[in-house]
């Protein structure tokens, strides 16, 4: 029994470039974007599948956002 609580305190600390998904903060950091930018290109692109909307909560897909930088800088 005290096993099982031992492993829910514990929390499990990803770096972020292993992480599937990505806060707007964590975004902000990582791809050195601001975070109004990173909302501003959640607005203009409403369908877009590099993001996930989690009630209010913005979650980038990080793989899927890395193409969609790539292919909108391309010139």
């Amino acid at each position: 029994m005290d096993d099982e609580n031992e492993l829910e305190n514990q929390s499990i600390d990803i770096p972020i470039w292993k992480r599937y998904l990505l806060t707007v903060t964590e975004a902000a950091q990582f791809y050195h974007v601001g975070e109004k930018r990173l909302r501003q290109i959640v607005d203009i692109h409403p369908n877009g599948e590099f993001y996930l909307l989690v009630g209010n909560k913005v979650l980038f897909k990080k793989e899927q956002f890395e193409q969609f930088l790539a292919e909108s800088t391309a010139i």
